[in-house]
This record gives C-alpha cells, structure tokens and sequence, in this order.
C-alpha cells in the first residue's frame, strides 16, 4: 500500500490516499511575527504551496486552533472552504460553523466513490505533565482506509511522547507514522512537540512504519530540525525508516511489508 504524503510547510501536509485528500494544520501565511498572549513567534519561512496549488480536499485534520504555527489566517479562511474540518471538542466550539469535535478516541468516517476512512482521535499533551492548563486540547488522528491490506496512518498532532502516544501504538499496527517534532520551545526550558528521543521513542513503538516527520522548520521556535532526526537515526541503526520530505514534492511512501 503507498500514500502520497506533500509537506507544505510546519505542520502543513496533504495526504493522498484512496482517493481521498486530507490536510493537516492550515498554515499558508507569508513569513513574520505573530504574536500570541504571552509570547510571539517567529514565522521563517513561507508555504511550499498555495491555497490555491492545494485545491479542493475532503477532510481538514486539526490538531488545535490555539496556536499560529498550526492554525494561522490564511487557514482559518481556508477552514471556512473545506468540507469538513476535524478538531477537538473546545476548539470546534470556539470556531463554530461546520467545524466537527472529537475527543481522543472517537471516530468518524469519510465515504467516497465507494471507499471510506475511518478518522479515530487520539490523545496528545502539548508539553510536559500539568502543560494542559497553558497549552489547552490538543488531538491526533489515525487513519484507517477500508481498502483491503491497507494499514493505518498516524498523524501525532502537537504532543510530545507521553502514554498516550504508547496507547496507540498498542491499539493500531499503522504503517505511517507522521510526528510533529521539531522541539518547539516557547516559555520555559521545556519542549512542546517532539524532540529526536521522543521521536526516536515512537518510531520503536510502532517498530515496523515508515517514520515521516513534519513541524520540524519554519519557525523560531523549532529548535530541532530535520537534520537532526536524520543524524539521530542513523546513528541508531535505523534510519531506513525515515523519510524526510522535501517541502512542495508530492513524495510516494511505501509501508514496509
């Protein structure tokens, strides 16, 4: 089984499979500051793609509204188009329209020239322990294909690796494995999302998929990069199983069989 996996920018990805076109956190603003209330982040880079290169998709998958490196407003105004955006329960009510809330866990299916995904929400924690108060919900999102053979894609969301993380390596034997890393680090000596051992953590968790990471530049406040994990992977023995993508490339991903 193969999905087409395209890296926009940060958390920004479009993933192609079955049919269907899925894309994670919204972010296509240009680069600047963004300031939030109680820090400002640094945007660096600008999108790989357009809104517009983008096109029309089935299915937004957000793992919070919160935070400008995962929702900016060039995609709060790309929500508004979608056909259905996946969230968590308080973010759904803070933005309203047709947006759609789930709690970790719950599920929701896509139905499509006669195929169907299944979207299950999973848990994340947006920093250390007792984070949750300053960073507010956050979900991931496993995605299963009704295709037979076909295995599971994880998209982590903003979470650093907690038993969470571990609770669904135990529940899906997925093939892809999106985390966001890049060790972001804001207000305090503590990372947000990913670093490489968290990342490094997960990819023995789910010990035969393909490791495809996002959130790892852009922005100021990543202060772990690709090339970081690369070096780290490899010189644990295993960096066959990641795959960097170059931002813009329409990358084809096998599972391993």
């Amino acid at each position: 089984m193969t999905v087409t996996i395209t890296l926009i920018g940060g958390p920004t990805a479009l993933i192609e499979i079955d049919g269907f076109r899925l894309l994670t956190d919204p972010t296509f603003d240009q680069p600047g500051d963004y300031q939030l209330p109680h820090v400002k982040l640094e945007k660096l880079t600008g999108p790989a793609m357009s809104v517009r290169d983008v096109g029309a998709i089935d299915a937004v998958l957000l793992s919070h509204d919160q935070h400008s490196d995962n929702l900016d407003h060039s995609g709060r105004d790309f929500l508004k188009e979608a056909k259905r955006v996946l969230t968590t329960e308080v973010g759904a009510k803070r933005l309203g329209g047709h947006t759609e809330g789930f709690a970790p866990w719950a599920s929701t299916e896509l139905k499509k020239n006669g195929h169907s995904l299944t979207i299950t929400a999973t848990p994340a924690r947006h920093g250390p322990a007792g984070i949750e108060p300053l960073a507010g919900d956050v979900i991931g999102f496993v995605v299963e294909s009704s295709k037979p053979g076909s295995r599971p894609i994880y998209i982590s969301g903003d979470t650093t690796w907690f038993d969470g993380v571990a609770e669904v390596a135990k529940r899906f034997t997925c093939g892809v494995v999106l985390p966001f890393a890049g060790a972001a680090q804001t207000r305090g000596p503590f990372h947000l999302t990913m670093d490489t051992n968290d990342t490094i953590e997960t990819a023995r968790a789910f010990p035969d998929a393909v490791i495809v990471p996002v959130h790892t530049d852009g922005w100021a406040h990543f202060k772990q990069s690709a090339g970081d994990l690369r070096a780290s992977f490899d010189t644990l023995g295993f960096g066959s199983r990641l795959r960097i993508l170059e931002p813009g490339v329409a990358t084809i991903v096998e599972m391993l069989s």
